[in-house]
């Protein structure tokens, strides 16, 4: 068995990361009523009623502290449904979106998923969530300011099984393949070739796709599952994440 990278994990030729910085109190807000949990179970609540029903994904949503994962000013709409900005022009994606994706990717298994490959890190926060879904998370960034920041915001949960790396998401992580599932907070045309090698027979990918016609910058959000005949695509309701960008910056 291959030895897998230990966290925070790097790509090979990215340059070394910015030494971390301590958690700030802004990152750590107090009196806000945030850190308890009947906050985090009202969002449960709106989530179940938007029709999620995976008990692992409700469970995992509700572990995760989502107001740790953005700017001190945005605190009070941490657990809304509502997707928010986390600088360099990204988002973190709404609650509901996040479940959704979790949910589809999951596909009703009974137990833990094994190892997955999230595009596209971001702050940090569906990395969180997935480490309560899945045996091993590897999650790739593009933009190093995103990527240093993710990995603050995890650095005090000490997630073993979390992953962070910097790298062209397009190309996805083959040291780390073949992955029971891959999920992609960006959109482009089509799923790159790569995602597909990379994602092993019975596993399943879950990303939003562009439309090669109609509204500019309308996206659906597709499910592949890889079987040994093939692939199978379905398409699913609309969704707005940012555009798939490749390389590193």
């Amino acid at each position: 068995m291959k030895e897998r990278p230990s966290f925070p994990a790097r790509l090979p030729g990215s340059a070394s990361a910015k030494k971390a910085k301590p958690a700030t109190p802004a990152n750590q807000p107090q009196g806000l009523g945030m850190d308890s949990s009947a906050v985090r179970q009202r969002m449960l609540q709106k989530l179940a009623g938007q029709g999620l029903r995976d008990p692992l994904v409700l469970q995992a949503m509700g572990a995760v502290e989502r107001h740790r994962f953005v700017d001190s000013a945005l605190v009070n709409q941490a657990y809304e449904d509502t997707s928010l900005p986390i600088g360099l022009g990204q988002t973190i994606s709404k609650p509901g979106v996040v479940a959704r994706m979790l949910e589809l990717l999951r596909n009703g298994a009974s137990g833990p998923l094994g190892r997955v490959l999230e595009i596209g890190t971001g702050c940090g926060y569906q990395a969180a969530v997935l480490s309560h879904l899945a045996s091993e998370v590897y999650s790739i960034e593009r933009l190093r300011g995103l990527h240093d920041k993710a990995r603050e915001n995890l650095r005090h949960l000490r997630l073993s099984r979390v992953h962070l790396l910097l790298g062209d998401g397009m190309l996805g992580y083959p040291a780390g393949a073949p992955y029971a599932g891959i999920v992609a907070a960006a959109g482009g045309e089509a799923i790159p070739q790569a995602w597909i090698d990379q994602l092993a027979v019975g596993g399943r990918l879950v990303a939003p796709v562009s439309h090669a016609s109609g509204a500019a910058g309308g996206q659906s959000l597709m499910v592949l599952d890889k079987t040994a005949q093939g692939v199978r695509q379905t398409v699913l309701e609309a969704v707005h994440f940012v555009p798939l960008k490749s390389g590193v910056a």
